[in-house]
């Protein structure tokens, strides 16, 4: 039979099979995935072949993923955590306070999800604590985001119409992502009550939320989308990205390529560098640059960068 895994516990996998059902599989003993140092070789969202054996059922083959995202970067010498595979789109909820999300985490997941050919929707949330001044700097953002290509939502959950976010969301896997405490589980529930995720408020002490999921699982929602809820998720990590191509990433310093004297240039000290005299005109965004600058530089695992030999 095949199937989909949509719930994952570590040893038990619950797969919904073509025909409906849903069963409880086990993996075979030996069963890996080629190529893949993983803790987890299979998660939602993979397609899957069950065979029964005796009174159980076993998953004996993984079909070839689109894609999947990673908690840390993928190489050779360390195992990687997947999230999740197969996925359309990914919802990444911001919030200016309470807590604050940063744009350079706003463009480190805008990079990540770009390199998995993973769409973006940025929902910027709890509108309705924001002063005027907050409101003007949120609007910053969204026309900063929207002019690169991103769809951009503001929200105040408790009273504002859905029905735009889930025309956006239908027919596509989704990922809900961003940092605890941003109402990823509270957006969920108000998309569909009757998904009753739970959700933790934020500590006051320290502004930031509490995870609260302790498994994966794919919920399919009432108006055809899938959404895949994910343990204790702020962003996901990079595949190994060189020097050279990170520029790629960033939509509007690609499109500025060809004005760059260097083909190899990586808009740092090059001369004649189309990237640097958008910025001096006000055509880039500062801070989108500051984030690509923090990219190539950063020591973080989740987000090496290859540098050059």
């Amino acid at each position: 039979m095949q199937g989909v895994v949509i719930k994952s516990t570590g040893s038990w996998y619950i797969v919904k099979t073509d025909r409906g059902e849903q069963l409880n599989c086990r993996i075979r003993g030996k069963f890996r995935i080629q190529g893949i140092k993983s803790t987890n070789p299979v998660v939602v969202g993979d397609e899957v072949t069950i065979v029964r054996e005796e009174e159980s059922y076993i998953i004996s083959e993984l079909k070839e993923r689109k894609n999947y995202i990673v908690r840390k970067s993928v190489n050779l010498s360390k195992q990687t955590h997947i999230i999740a595979s197969n996925v359309d789109q990914a919802i990444l909820v911001a919030t200016i306070k309470s807590p604050t999300t940063s744009t350079s985490f706003i463009d480190r997941i805008l990079v990540a999800a770009k390199s998995y050919g993973v769409d973006v929707v940025i929902v910027f949330n709890k509108l309705d604590l924001l002063n005027e001044e907050e409101k003007l700097q949120l609007q910053s953002l969204i026309s900063l985001y929207q002019k690169i290509g991103y769809s951009c939502f503001s929200l105040a959950l408790l009273n504002d119409d859905l029905s735009a976010l889930k025309e956006v969301m239908k027919d596509k896997v989704n990922v809900i992502c961003g940092h605890s405490g941003v109402g990823k589980s509270t957006l969920l529930n108000m998309i569909q009550p009757d998904l009753d995720i739970t959700t933790q408020e934020i500590s006051i002490q320290h502004q930031q939320g509490m995870h609260t999921t302790t498994f994966s699982e794919m919920h399919e929602l009432d108006f055809g989308a899938k959404i895949i809820d994910t343990p204790g998720i702020r962003g996901f990590g990079l595949v190994e990205i060189n020097q050279s191509e990170l520029s790629h990433y960033f939509p509007e310093f690609f499109a500025l390529k060809a004005k760059c004297k260097f083909n190899n240039c990586i808009h740092v000290n090059e001369p004649n560098c189309g990237v640097k005299k958008a910025i001096d005109d006000n055509e880039i965004s500062v801070s989108r640059y500051k984030s690509y600058l923090g990219m190539l530089e950063s020591n973080d695992e989740n987000y090496r960068i290859n540098k050059f030999e």
